[in-house]
């Protein structure tokens, strides 16, 4: 199935649920039966909804372009490599049209943190099929992106239970 218009969607801010909201967009298309690719920038781990996801019998297919670990101040020539592999990754997807729903997760935080050049991921929006729909997630979303963008939704922490010193727990955040 495909849908008759794709629109450009961002998930961004500081508070939780950016990547959440993105895999419950990605179960309802599954749903519909619409195949979903989800792209992961700089996560590289086995989370919860990896493992949840698979039971969507190829409907749902996810791709991972990180290291395994949060990317500080230091960026290594590892994570440069990684996020650029993903980038390319992401083109080809787009350009075959195989999906009806493609989202990459945590590409805001690759682009402000230089891993991926801002001018490709506009290039990508900019020459998507219009029956794909694209989904962005991550902090930090470029102001060239929200331009794009059909959608921006912006999470905002009001109250979290990690300032009581709660660690991220099996099946709600990993």
């Amino acid at each position: 199935m495909r849908l008759k218009q794709g629109f450009i969607q961002i998930y961004t801010g500081d508070g939780k649920g950016k990547t959440t909201a993105s895999l419950g967009l990605a179960m309802r298309a599954a749903g519909a039966g619409i195949k979903v690719y989800i792209g992961q920038f700089m996560k590289s781990k086995n989370y919860s909804e990896i493992k949840a996801l698979s039971a969507y019998n190829g409907l749902i297919t996810v791709e991972q372009f990180g290291v395994g670990r949060f990317v500080g101040k230091e960026i290594s020539e590892e994570d440069k490599k990684n996020a650029q592999n993903g980038i390319k990754r992401v083109k080809k997807i787009v350009r075959e049209n195989c999906y009806g729903v493609v989202i990459l997760d945590e590409i805001n935080v690759a682009v402000s943190y230089g891993l991926i050049d801002i001018k490709e991921v506009v290039g990508i929006l900019r020459n998507k099929p219009g029956d794909l729909e694209i989904v962005l997630t991550g902090r930090r979303a470029h102001d060239a992106l929200i331009q794009i963008a059909d959608l921006v939704t912006e999470m905002r922490e009001i109250k979290h239970y990690y300032k009581k010193g709660v660690k991220a727990r099996i099946g709600i955040e990993k």
